[in-house]
């Protein structure tokens, strides 16, 4: 299959590519938010979005199920009214524990030994799965965050040697190897799990850019008569979001100021911007973007819409 797109078109705001498409699968982290507030700019452009009736799926790679999300998003200023659906690997992760009936789920066991974010247990939360604190008595190992920046790698090697040892399956709630929190980068779950299996273990995936996920927002548009050809994946990771809508054939807009923002601090032209692209995704088998935006914002000046009804009203 050809991955590679040979130009990218750079957007002054995503007014440019809206009349193209009728489903939009967005990233959250880095795309809508910095972790304390939304992104200038992303509010307005989701209600230009909703006013064209565009399907929006808020697509992350958060370790918490789904309605722990829409409310952080909420007490942020982003409301649900602004987007359709929320999916998140933590959300399929609980599915596939609830249910344990095919793929790598089947047959998992009932203990778990849980590696998160700040001692967050939410992703196990109503299920038949007892939390054991040595890892030892372990059926499973599922990782769904980390402790970053108050913890680095080394603090979590031993217990990632121990369930080695245990020849433990590990679950990755979140794929994420860096997150943006603030102004900052911070290690994410993806980190701990690389090293898992650099120690030997084994590791199965649930989240971007692995397809199942892209597959489940694909369902979901279908069933509202959107395919493939009309829906783009926007994101700001090469990794996560741009390689994975490249997997399942859709188009992609990838956000240069958010995870890879270091990447473009110095490009001042567009020759500069297309450079520092090329060095990019040089990184990642040269799986381009088909667009390129600064920011999620709308970009073409807003339109006054009380105005254009005093004038009908005329």
């Amino acid at each position: 299959m050809e991955s590679v797109v040979s130009k990218t078109k750079f957007c002054e705001g995503i007014s440019d590519i809206s009349d193209s498409y009728m489903g939009f699968i967005i990233d959250q982290w880095g795309v809508l938010h910095d972790g304390n507030k939304p992104y200038d700019g992303v509010i307005e452009c989701l209600k230009e979005l909703k006013s064209r009736n565009k399907y929006v799926i808020i697509l992350s790679n958060s370790g918490k199920r789904a309605e722990e999300n829409k409310q952080r998003l909420k007490k942020i200023g982003i409301d649900p009214s602004l987007y359709d659906v929320m999916l998140t690997s933590g959300e399929m992760t609980w599915q596939g524990l609830n249910e344990q009936d095919e793929g790598f789920f089947k047959g998992l066991g009932q203990k778990c030994y849980l590696i998160s974010r700040g001692g967050d247990r939410s992703i196990i939360n109503g299920l038949d799965i007892e939390l054991v604190d040595d890892v030892n008595n372990a059926d499973f190992l599922l990782i769904s965050g980390a402790d970053s920046p108050e913890k680095t790698i080394e603090d979590y090697e031993q217990i990632l040697k121990d369930a080695v040892r245990k020849q433990l399956t590990a679950l990755c709630a979140n794929p994420d190897s860096l997150g943006v929190m603030g102004t900052q980068s911070i290690m994410g779950p993806g980190t701990l799990v690389a090293r898992y299996r650099d120690f030997g273990g084994v590791v199965h995936y649930i989240g971007k850019p692995h397809q199942p996920i892209f597959h489940k927002c694909i369902k979901i548009l279908q069933d509202r008569k959107i395919y493939p050809g009309q829906t783009i994946v926007i994101g700001d990771s090469i990794a996560h979001d741009i390689l994975g809508g490249n997997l399942v054939n859709i188009d992609t807009c990838f956000i240069s100021s958010g995870l890879h923002s270091i990447s473009f601090s110095k490009a001042e032209t567009p020759a500069d911007m297309d450079k520092a692209l090329g060095l990019l995704v040089s990184q990642f088998n040269n799986v381009r973007p088909k667009y390129l935006v600064k920011t999620l914002d709308w970009g073409n000046p807003l339109p006054d819409r009380k105005h254009k009804k005093r004038i009908k009203r005329r």
